[in-house]
């Protein structure tokens, strides 16, 4: 049976029982031969807004962004700096904590080093965009490192007072972490462009010391990771989650 090239026309012939008489199969062929690019319009479109919608039901909101400079972690510490975490502030509150709506970023592989002989110089450039980066857009606010990177942070000014911030912590007492403190340096200006053109001059620079750091290498969950060297924890001054942050400390380094 050939079917006439327009459904309309073929009502309007008075063709409707013959219509009638295709059977499913027959019609779904002359449905989508005439309609195939409206059907397959709409199929895209609501594909769209299904994965939209997904996507927005499904999204984890990030509680904290921490990062790992120059320092390493085995299996259970990097269990303890994330999902270890997340468990602990859902047993802190049962009926609001949500694990699986939420999350915590966890960077590593991060290296800063001006050694030309460290094994990892070749990713200190990388590794140096990606943090700037992450500053810039408020997504990094703890970070553990060593004491190359803790100079490095410090003397650029990324780091909060961490005395100012625990003071004022009603979850901390002083003596929790008073013992933990650790000061260094920022350069609040100098002369180092001027000296890079000309050598005779001697490099100045204004300064101020306070605490940026905690050196947390002997500290709660840090105890069992085994780290030889000193590991320090520094708050970025421009995190939007310094409360998160101080509970994290909490969780980290002084909890039993």
């Amino acid at each position: 049976m050939r079917l006439p090239e327009r459904k309309d026309v073929f009502f309007k012939n008075g063709l409707k029982e013959q219509w009638d008489s295709l059977n499913g199969k027959q019609k779904v062929q002359y449905v989508w031969d005439y309609y195939k690019f409206p059907i397959t319009v709409c199929i895209i479109f609501l594909y769209i807004i299904g994965y939209m919608a997904y996507g927005h039901i499904s999204k984890k909101e990030v509680l904290l962004y921490t990062g790992l400079i120059n320092v390493s972690a085995g299996e259970q510490l990097t269990y303890d700096l994330s999902g270890g975490f997340l468990d602990h502030l859902v047993s802190l509150n049962p009926l609001e904590g949500n694990a699986s709506r939420t999350d915590l970023k966890l960077y590593t592989g991060l290296y800063l080093t001006d050694n030309p002989d460290d094994p990892n110089h070749e990713y200190t450039y990388a590794s140096r965009i990606k943090i700037i980066a992450s500053i810039d857009d408020e997504k990094l606010d703890v970070v553990l490192m060593n004491r190359e990177a803790f100079d490095a942070f410090s003397q650029n000014g990324y780091l909060c007072n961490l005395e100012e911030l625990l003071r004022d912590a009603e979850s901390l007492t002083r003596t929790e972490w008073e013992p933990y403190l650790a000061a260094n340096t920022v350069i609040l200006e100098d002369n180092a462009d001027e000296v890079l053109q000309d050598s005779s001059l001697k490099y100045q620079a204004v300064t101020e010391e306070y605490p940026m750091g905690l050196n947390v290498s002997q500290a709660g969950v840090f105890r069992q990771a085994g780290f030889e060297d000193d590991v320090y924890l520094g708050v970025l001054k421009n995190s939007p989650r310094m409360e998160m942050a101080v509970e994290y400390i909490r969780y980290l380094c002084l909890l039993p």
